[in-house]
């Protein structure tokens, strides 16, 4: 089994909890008592479409916030050893694709499960002459929460 799919599993299985522990500002928001449901057929049909090669996004959510506004949530899991200067990229591409797709608002989330404490991507940007669009998206890195 490859880490993706672990990762994926436990956060179907821990949902909730993966939202209190690395996202807390959005678990405040997000109104789980209207329940949450996971897209994998969508993100399938995103991922099918996708032309730049690999890529791990593993969970597309579709979650209500308590001020009753629906949200689509991509989690990205990074699960490589190793710098990739893609991956902003790879986040990037796949929010667009659910955006332009499903018409919704998406936000993107990364986990960042590499041993590189310097590696923490979180935005990507694309600037020339007057012209400038810029994604930035909240990341975790996982050797943050090494015990000390």
């Amino acid at each position: 089994m490859s880490q993706d799919s672990v990762w994926k599993e436990a956060i179907e299985q821990y949902f909730e909890d993966f939202l209190l522990f690395f996202f807390p500002n959005i678990h405040q928001d997000v109104d789980l008592e209207r329940g949450y449901q996971f897209l994998d057929k969508e993100l399938a049909e995103i991922i099918g479409e996708a032309e730049t090669g690999q890529r791990f996004a593993d969970c597309l959510i579709k979650v209500f916030l308590k001020n009753g506004a629906e949200r689509w949530l991509v989690i990205h899991i990074e699960v490589q050893g190793y710098l990739d200067p893609a991956f902003a990229r790879r986040m990037f591409i796949y929010n667009y694709r659910a955006f332009d797709r499903y018409n919704v608002d998406v936000v993107s989330l990364a986990i960042l499960a590499d041993a590189n404490p310097t590696y923490r991507p979180n935005r990507f940007e694309v600037a020339h002459w007057a012209f400038r669009c810029l994604f930035e998206f909240p990341a975790v890195k996982l050797l943050d929460y090494r015990p000390g």
